[in-house]
């Protein structure tokens, strides 16, 4: 039990602050800061202040849809917490849009699962409407493809078991052992024309680091040629593996650029 003379040297601002990045660290999105203040009970004023200190010192980030953790906060906490993933995931994902001028998604395998895990929209290719959960549709996008790709055959039958093959759209491969075959053989990247959504073309690439299974992908208009495919490719497998690099792989040496 806490002591009345312990009681009298807690500083109420500092609890405050750790309290504002402990949400933001366990928020599997960005928190805008009304959504940050509703949640620890802070006045919207006092959350706006505190926020401005923590943004300047590096611990908290503005992102245009809320804040995530900034570069000083990732290194004190496990390298698993959602916090930490989007924080490090989030900056790659806005120089992809940026460059390639294509939405950015990430998506990782956690629990048997495909989940999607952010997704930053570019305005002239925003992103595709997910109509259908990627829990129901991994085997008809890049990204979902290529994370049943990392897995091992074992794993890759256990899941595609547990998920049946709806055909979404005339596109879609809808036959085990034709996906089988195709996921075989593209072991370094995905792709999925229309399979998904018609007038969309979706292109992923691994991002691999301990513990890790994930991928990389933007979607684009499906008029896109398969000449341009390839260097759209390589550029998002540098960037993957810098974001390997970031999640990780670094201290093991499994990824080098």
């Amino acid at each position: 039990m806490m002591t009345a003379s312990h009681d009298h040297t807690l500083i109420a601002s500092v609890q405050r602050a750790v309290q504002l990045v402990d949400i933001v660290a366990n928020a599997a999105r960005p928190t805008p800061v009304k959504v940050l203040a509703q949640a620890s009970g802070l006045s919207l004023g006092t959350t706006y202040n505190i926020v401005r200190t923590l943004v300047h010192e590096g611990y908290l980030s503005r992102e245009p849809d809320g804040l995530v953790l900034g570069d000083h906060f990732p290194s004190l906490r496990s390298r698993d917490d959602e916090g930490v993933v989007l924080a490090r995931v989030r900056g790659t994902l806005r120089r992809v849009t940026t460059e390639l001028g294509a939405t950015a998604y990430f998506s990782r395998f956690s629990e048997g699962e495909v989940n999607v895990i952010d997704i930053v929209d570019a305005p002239r290719n925003p992103r595709v409407e997910l109509w259908v959960g990627i829990d129901h549709s991994a085997h008809a996008t890049a990204l979902g493809k290529q994370i049943l790709t990392e897995l091992d055959a074992d794993g890759r039958l256990d899941y595609l078991s547990r998920h049946p093959l709806a055909q979404l759209t005339r596109h879609t491969i809808s036959d085990l052992p034709t996906l089988l075959n195709q996921l075989e053989r593209r072991p370094s990247s995905a792709i999925d024309t229309e399979e998904y959504a018609i007038g969309c073309t979706c292109i992923a690439v691994p991002v691999r680091a301990p513990g890790v299974v994930a991928s990389l992908a933007v979607s684009l208009a499906s008029d896109l040629k398969p000449v341009d495919t390839e260097p759209l490719v390589r550029r998002l497998q540098t960037f993957a593996g810098k974001l390997s690099l970031q999640l990780g792989a670094e201290r093991f040496g499994q990824f080098t650029i």
